[in-house]
């Protein structure tokens, strides 16, 4: 009995599990087309990346860059400072010419000295006025070395930019100036002593020279640089004067 029971139900038709409004499958190709849609689509391929060979390579970058470290370099001065050196040098020629030429002719020249002394003060014995001769004539060529020495150290100073040099060569030149005036009193006495006046002025005319080419643009702007300084590759020529 109970086995016939059992018979009977399994050969009952099952109720059909799936939702309302979803038929069963007819056939195999229903079920291929269901299994089909259920696979979720695979992702589609990308496209190849473009090969190397196909794009343009990249410049090489420069080795050299026009904003360089600054170099010192030894740049020749201008025209006017070259012209102002050699003046100088001239004027350090004639100087030393009038030095030389002056301690020859000490011998001659202290009794001039001695005559002229009486003049300006009379009433005093013959070695008074030697005394006061020889001294005259020291100090006046001491004043004279002392001038030559100065200018070429201040010269020196001048070439290496050293600030205010024109203003210390102009005070010589002031004292140049002086010597030559009271020259024709002291100095340039005798037939001999006279050449001295024109010596002196000489070298005054070139000391003059040599500081008006001094403070020309040119030079004014060269002693203003202190330094000659090179950006980037050497580059030749530049403004003068």
């Amino acid at each position: 009995m109970r086995r016939s029971r059992m018979t009977d139900i399994d050969s009952a038709p099952r109720r059909d599990d799936r939702p309302r409004g979803e038929q069963a499958p007819s056939n195999d190709r229903d079920v291929a087309r269901i299994d089909a849609a259920a696979v979720p689509a695979a992702p589609a391929a990308e496209a190849p990346a473009p090969r190397y060979g196909t794009r343009e390579a990249p410049r090489r970058p420069s080795m050299r860059s026009p904003n360089g470290a600054p170099v010192l370099i030894k740049a020749t001065p201008p025209f006017s400072v070259r012209t102002a050196q050699l003046l100088w040098i001239l004027s350090f020629a004639v100087g030393g010419f009038a030095t030389v030429y002056f301690f020859v002719i000490r011998k001659k020249l202290l009794p001039e000295i001695a005559d002229a002394a009486k003049k300006a003060a009379t009433g005093r014995d013959a070695t008074t006025y030697a005394a006061a001769a020889d001294i005259v004539f020291w100090v006046v060529f001491a004043v004279i070395v002392a001038a030559l020495f100065a200018q070429i150290m201040l010269l020196v100073s001048f070439m290496a930019r050293r600030p205010q040099v024109r203003w210390w060569q102009l005070v010589t030149l002031l004292f140049q100036a002086a010597l030559v005036v009271m020259s024709p009193k002291w100095v340039a006495l005798g037939t001999q002593g006279e050449i001295m006046q024109p010596i002196l002025a000489a070298q005054a005319a070139l000391v003059l020279l040599a500081l008006l080419f001094s403070v020309l643009p040119g030079a004014m702007a060269w002693s203003a640089r202190r330094h000659d300084i090179r950006r980037g590759p050497e580059v030749t020529g530049a403004p003068d004067l």
